[in-house]
């Protein structure tokens, strides 16, 4: 079981990886803004190729070895999970690898041919978009949150269930192998922790409500639908997430509990069906987004608003402009939001969080 469910995720994982140049908006090749006429570019259409020709080798190779091994050794259940991320996160640090090169590429060739350099800087305000805006209300990203509190009350009226070393980590084989002394704080931690991740995606999804709809003033229902599709799914998927992994939390804190609840087999399935459906919750996102830009941009003039603004990002992937309101915008590689790094409110909703996690695990 875990040989197939770590084959199929590998597999789902190189199709996103695959498709990615071609999910991002489609003035944006490899994280440089390109004015429409030009995307044909011979170069251009090289680099892309390129790319997932690349993703989809390694992919081939690795999962070709990957099905050997296990067919002619029988490898232990834990070892072919150790194995089977390893090839996951190489795939992803490929991926990275390659959106550098072909970024530096697509951005010299921009340079050197000097594509978009007379456009004219214009921007465009709608009042009436906020009203079609579907970001998801707070309350549904709140009840997630109230699960977790009566998770944290159940586990202090079971507390004399729990053993007195309580597990903080499980191996690939679904076994724990990491302990802490048993203590009021070290009971509650995982809740905790928990909490505080519903609380991030409380937070990012406001962010994005009240970030900026950007529009391109050359293709204005284009680039106002793509958005609003955009913050619809994106929020869609993280409320999604906020309720998955608080059945995955939930699970582990109840196996604690009550020890002989699940057996190891179940521990390590239920852990990488979790990861499976995140990933398809991705794929599906994508393709919703994909799929919206490539029907709204045939009637497209091209979004000028963007080229000006390559000057805010640095390697595509990381946007800074004080002067942008928003504490969120749109990816360039990738599907749905990144932070607006010269805004200081992004870093409470995201950095915040993840220092309480730190400091939970450090004295739990």
């Amino acid at each position: 079981m875990t040989f197939f469910i770590f084959v199929a995720i590998i597999v789902c994982l190189t199709g996103l990886q695959m498709a990615m140049p071609y999910l991002v908006k489609k003035t944006i090749v490899f994280g440089v803004a390109i004015p429409e006429e030009y995307l044909s570019d011979a170069k251009l259409l090289t680099y892309k190729k390129r790319y997932t020709s690349a993703i989809f080798a390694f992919t081939f190779v690795a999962i070709i070895a990957y099905v050997s091994w296990f067919y002619w050794k029988a490898p232990a259940e834990e070892l072919l999970a150790l194995v089977g991320m390893f090839i996951q996160f190489a795939l992803i640090f490929l991926s990275i690898t390659l959106y550098f090169v072909f970024h530096v590429q697509t951005k010299k060739r921009k340079l050197e041919k000097g594509w978009g350099s007379d456009f004219k800087q214009v921007k465009v305000t709608d009042l009436s978009v906020r009203g079609d805006d579907a970001v998801l209300p707070w309350y549904l990203f709140a009840l997630p949150m109230i699960v977790t509190v009566g998770m944290i009350a159940y586990t202090g009226f079971q507390y004399h269930l729990l053993p007195d070393q309580i597990p903080t980590h499980w191996g690939a084989n679904g076994k724990p192998d990491a302990f802490t002394d048993k203590t009021p704080f070290s009971a509650i931690s995982l809740p905790l922790i928990l909490l505080v991740l519903q609380a991030m995606l409380f937070g990012i999804n406001e962010g994005n409500r009240n970030s900026g709809i950007k529009l391109s003033p050359s293709s204005l229902e284009a680039s106002r639908s793509r958005q609003l599709t955009l913050r619809k799914n994106t929020s869609i998927f993280m409320l999604m997430t906020s309720v998955s992994v608080t059945i995955l939390m939930a699970f582990l804190q109840l196996a604690t509990i009550h020890m002989n609840l699940v057996g190891d087999l179940l521990m390590m399935i239920v852990p990488m069906i979790f990861l499976f459906i995140i990933l398809v919750g991705v794929i599906i996102l994508a393709l919703k987004v994909g799929k919206s830009d490539q029907q709204l941009d045939e009637n497209s003039g091209g979004e000028m608003a963007d080229y000006e603004q390559d000057a805010y990002w640095k390697g595509g992937l990381f946007y800074f402009n004080k002067n942008d309101p928003s504490i969120f915008v749109e990816k360039r590689f990738g599907v749905g939001w990144t932070l607006n790094f010269a805004n200081p409110i992004g870093y409470l909703i995201c950095l915040v969080p993840i220092i309480l996690i730190l400091l939970i695990a450090i004295f739990s």
